[in-house]
Order: structure tokens, then C-alpha cells, then sequence
């Protein structure tokens, strides 16, 4: 044996072997890297002139402006949370069976690939693009960002799910499925119970994106606290524009204070 370990030449990695290879690849590199940045067409003169914006923008959060328009941003941050409540509890109820559908271990094949397309669509179209969509086509307000969130939810959750269905604990669901158990009655006790803190877990989750995607989607005329903020900086009023962030951040704080402890209680 110690001959054979003696007698055994160690054969180096290619790239070791081949040192000139490796500095190619990294010169290469490089200069690719130089030449996407000079390929990037910039403005200095705009740069430097926004300079100052951005400041002025950074000291606005020491003074933040909550009086002025304060009757605009309650009512953009009333409006933001119930197209999050309104489009995740939509979207969850409707994930839920494209989820069963989705996976492979309990769907047949035609209904696998009917809702596995639809998760694909979903999946595919980012919610800015679908809020311009719907905005052209049912005008400015919250059911374009209604239905956006929704559509989201559906291809987010969706997939999350049904790949927890497939790689569940196939003998508690085989257990019940012995005992004579109809679809319903084996999906009830034998799927549901252990997909269930994950659903909980995916869906508070889910929440927390609605909201900071419901403030994006005002943007473009989909309803919320975006629209409140986008009309902000088209005025140049950092004070209130620092405020509604600051709002942001502290629901967003909150939501995800709330759910680390439902997860806690769930698990």
C-alpha cells in the first residue's frame, strides 16, 4: 500500500498546471470590467448638481415633516395597509390549491402542469410590470395594486408550498391514506399538519412584502403611501417625503416583529 501511495503521482488542477491560463482569465476579467464601466454614460455636471438634493434629502430625516400633509400620508398608509391585508388574504386562499395542485407526490400530471404554468406566469412578470398593466387598464387607484399583490402572492407561495408538500414526511400521509381515508380527509390529516407552520411562516411573510411592494406600486398610480411619496419628491419636500419613510420603516419593523413571534409559537 505504501508503494502504491509512494508510486502515485498527485495531478494538479488544471488552472494550477496552467498558471497563464488563470492570469488570462483574470486580465480578462478586468478588462471587461473597465470597459462595462466606461460603456455607462454619466452625467458629472447632474451628479454634482444633485449633490446637493441628496443632502438636503439626508437632512430632512433630522426634521422629518408629519403636520403638513399629514391628512395625505394617513390616508396613503390607511390605503397601503388594506391592499396588503386585502391582496395577501386573496392571494393566500387562492394559493393554497394551485400549491396542492402543484405538487407532484399528490397531483396528477395534467393538474401539475396546469398549476405549475400558472406559478410560471406569476413567477415570471415582476409587479411593477403587471401594476403598469393593470393601471392602463383600470386607471389609477388601489384595484390595480390589489390585483398586482394578489397575482404575486399567488406564484410566490404557490411554489414555496408545493415544494414543501413534496418533501414532506410521506409515511404519516401513507398512514392515513391506510385507513380508507377519502382526498379530502387524507389531505386534511395527513398533508396538512405538517405543511401548516410552514404555510403560517410563508404567508406572515408574504405580508411584510405586500406592504413594501404596495409602496413601490404607488409609484405608478397603483394606490398607497407611494403615490403620497412620489408626489412629495416631485414638490421637492424632503421633510414630509423623511416622514413617510420613516413610517414605512416602522411598520415594516413592526411586521417583522409580529411575525418572528407567530413563527415562534408556530414551530
Amino acid at each position: 500500500m505504501l508503494h502504491d501511495l509512494v508510486g502515485t503521482r498527485w495531478k494538479r488542477p488544471p488552472l494550477v498546471r496552467r498558471p497563464w491560463l488563470r492570469w488570462t482569465l483574470g486580465i480578462g476579467f478586468v478588462i471587461y470590467l473597465i470597459l462595462a464601466i466606461a460603456s455607462v454614460e454619466v452625467n458629472w455636471s447632474r451628479v454634482y448638481e444633485g449633490l446637493d438634493r441628496g443632502w438636503a434629502f439626508v437632512l430632512a430625516f433630522m426634521s422629518p415633516d408629519f403636520t403638513s400633509r399629514a391628512t395625505d400620508i394617513w390616508d396613503g398608509m390607511l390605503e397601503s395597509i388594506v391592499i396588503t391585508v386585502a391582496s395577501s388574504v386573496v392571494g393566500i386562499i387562492i394559493s393554497i390549491p394551485i400549491a396542492l395542485g402543484a405538487a407532484r407526490n399528490i397531483a396528477p400530471l395534467p393538474v401539475y402542469m396546469v398549476c405549475r404554468g400558472i406559478i410560471a406566469v406569476s413567477r415570471a412578470l415582476q409587479e411593477i410590470i403587471v401594476a403598469i398593466l393593470l393601471v392602463a387598464i383600470f386607471g389609477f387607484g388601489p384595484l390595480a395594486g390589489f390585483l398586482t399583490l394578489s397575482f404575486a402572492t399567488i406564484g410566490f407561495l404557490s411554489k414555496l408550498l408545493a415544494e414543501d408538500i413534496e418533501s414532506m414526511n410521506r409515511s404519516q400521509s401513507e398512514a392515513v391514506r391506510a385507513t380508507g381515508s377519502k382526498w379530502l380527509q387524507w389531505i386534511n390529516y395527513g398533508v396538512q399538519p405538517q405543511v401548516m407552520p410552514r404555510l403560517i411562516g410563508l404567508s406572515i411573510y408574504r405580508v411584510d412584502i405586500n406592504f413594501r411592494e404596495s409602496a413601490i406600486l404607488g409609484l405608478v398610480g397603483a394606490g398607497g403611501i407611494g403615490a403620497t411619496l412620489n408626489t412629495a419628491f416631485d414638490r421637492y419636500e424632503y421633510d414630509t417625503a423623511a416622514a413617510i419613510l420613516l413610517l414605512i420603516i416602522v411598520v415594516v419593523m413592526a411586521l417583522e416583529y409580529i411575525s418572528g413571534i407567530v413563527r415562534a409559537k408556530v414551530q
